[in-house]
């Protein structure tokens, strides 16, 4: 049945809101209830929606809005300042997988022309920051080694998806000559809109600041007068967009940006995503069969670009296999490269693509939610396979000739800032120290101050045993239960009893009703860090009654002043 354009927007937006809903409720990403939606109204589905011409033209502009919201949200100083550890990893990741995804597609003829071989490789190496940042952000992983590094490795992708979009146009045309003019015309867009961003946009988002309307149509403007100068100059209109959200990205109104393009942008994106969908046909077996190859293969690229090398630089099995098992799915971003090529590709590859990025967004949400119990199955396997975890890294003070008496189990921001106080205030304690963690990062920097530490999981009993529990003194844990992987304080400490029934034991209680459990249990101190920022705020508030804020905020200074922290 043929209806008007707003019809079909209408039954596209109902749909994906129901499918939305749903992927809610069992808590699926919701690209997919987007896709699925589209599915349902296209043509392979109940054919609700005919004029696919009309719906593409809107997605096209999702797509734009799209990227110039990723470009919004990337973080140049991120991607300038990335480590040795990451810019490695990461290299060796994209690349790698690229070539990988080369031979695996020529090999199970996915690929049938080199094009095609070449745009769903590149596709195959993308993994969603969406998904990871959402998920990491949950469980409070995006500050831990692991979580920085898979971050990283995003950034650098994000970058190798700039260079792509950039000679994408080219890609039929790939002489060296044809390339290099290609690159050329990027780096006259990218001066063009650094001299604008530079400039003279600062000034006018600053005038109209005031007029929300009118900081929305200055950033839409700003984002398709880019895609427009990237067509003039026969890139992609994307490829601008992207530029033109990156160089906005790091002035002071990018928030306010942001926020104003946002709504637009959701239901632009909402209606590309059902447009692919459209184009997904009925699975059949061999659809599907080629579905799983093609996860099993990206799961198996991510394990050997991502694990391996971060292995080779001996960051033990945790920050090894932790950003590999979160880097095990395709982007978003791999689904707008292969629209860009679609000229270029069949449906049964866009298909498999769409299946793929489906069942991997659904596989490694669980994947990512429950990466400490993956790690702790893994570890063994990989031990048996000639690959053994660090073990034990004893970090020796020069001066130290005690035993250690105090144990710190787990280093984090509060056991930086309490060896920062001990080094101040009580040097010669650190010679009895000694920290219990699985961080190779922490290790190397308390080697430089020249305190003892173990490389262990402090919820593993054997770490314990083996770092020496049993003779500590004291024990401190400073750590909050959703930060603790596989226990909980009131786990360790029945723990900790049981191996060291003397020590002075001290925790950590994020609830205040958890402080008798876990004195019950043996504690004999239990930190409320709550209850001491809230003496803080009201120290603070005082000096704001008695006009005295300046002077607290000289004090705090005076405080911070050359503090050197471990974990700054």
């Amino acid at each position: 049945m043929e209806h008007g354009l707003i019809i079909d927007i209408g039954i596209c937006i109902i749909a994906a809101w129901v499918m939305a809903v749903v992927c809610q409720a069992f808590k699926q990403p919701l690209l997919i209830a987007y896709l699925l939606a589209g599915f349902a109204c296209g043509p392979n589905g109940f054919s609700w929606v005919t004029d696919q011409d009309s719906i593409k033209t809107i997605a096209d502009i999702g797509l734009i809005l799209l990227l110039f919201m990723i470009g919004l949200e990337m973080d140049l100083k991120t991607m300038f300042s990335t480590g040795k550890a990451i810019t490695v990893t990461g290299l060796v990741q994209i690349l790698g997988c690229v070539a990988l995804g080369w031979v695996f597609f020529r090999v199970t003829g996915l690929g049938g022309t080199r094009l095609e071989t070449l745009y769903l490789a590149v596709a195959a190496a993308m993994s969603s920051t969406i998904i990871i940042i959402k998920i990491l952000h949950d469980k409070r992983e995006l500050e831990t080694l692991p979580g920085r590094i898979t971050i990283g490795i995003l950034v650098l992708q994000d970058l190798a998806v700039i260079l792509f979009l950039a000679i994408q146009p080219n890609l039929r045309n790939p002489a060296l000559s044809e390339v290099a003019r290609a690159f050329g015309k990027v780096l006259l867009l990218v001066g063009v809109a650094y001299l604008f961003s530079r400039f003279l946009l600062p000034r006018m988002f600053k005038a109209v600041s005031r007029q929300p309307e009118l900081v929305l149509v200055g950033a839409l403007a700003w984002c398709f007068a880019m895609s427009g100068l990237a067509n003039g100059l026969g890139l992609s209109g994307e490829m601008g967009a992207l530029v033109a959200g990156v160089m906005v990205s790091t002035f002071p109104y990018t928030l306010d940006v942001v926020a104003k393009v946002t709504s637009i942008r959701d239901f632009f994106v909402t209606l590309f995503f059902v447009g692919l969908g459209m184009s997904i046909p009925i699975p059949t077996w061999t659809l599907l069969a080629l579905t799983l190859v093609t996860s099993l293969f990206i799961v198996v690229s991510r394990l050997v670009t991502v694990f391996v090398p971060l292995y080779r630089m001996k960051l033990g099995h945790r920050v090894s296999l932790l950003p590999a098992i979160n880097l095990c799915q395709m982007s978003e971003l791999s689904l707008v490269v292969l629209a860009l090529g679609r000229k270029d590709i069949s449906e049964t590859s866009m298909s498999v693509a769409a299946f793929t990025f489906s069942f991997l967004a659904i596989g490694s949400t669980y994947a990512i939610s429950q990466n400490d119990r993956l790690l702790r199955k893994l570890s063994p396997w990989l031990t048996r396979l000639g690959m053994p975890d660090l073990g034990t890294i004893r970090v020796e003070s020069a001066q130290a000739q005690k035993p250690p008496r105090i144990f710190l189990l787990g280093f984090s921001w509060t056991a930086s800032s309490l060896l920062a106080e001990i080094t101040r205030e009580k040097p010669a304690l650190l010679s009895e120290i000694q920290v219990v963690d699985f961080n190779p990062e922490v290790h190397e920097k308390l080697k430089e101050r020249g305190v003892r530490a173990t490389y262990g999981d402090v919820s593993q009993r054997d770490s314990l045993v083996h770092a020496g529990i049993s003779r500590a003194e004291v024990i401190i844990c400073s750590l909050p239960d959703m930060v603790l992987k596989g226990t909980n304080n009131l786990k360790l400490l029945q723990q900790l009893r049981e191996l060291n029934p003397k020590a002075q034991i001290i925790v950590h209680a994020e609830k205040l009703t958890e402080t008798a459990a876990l004195y019950a249990a043996g504690a004999s101190y239990v930190t409320t860090p709550r209850m001491l920022e809230a003496a803080d705020l009201l120290n603070a508030l005082d000096a704001v009654e008695i006009q005295l804020l300046e002077e607290k905020r000289k004090m705090q200074a005076e405080l911070l002043q050359g503090r050197q922290e471990v974990i700054p």
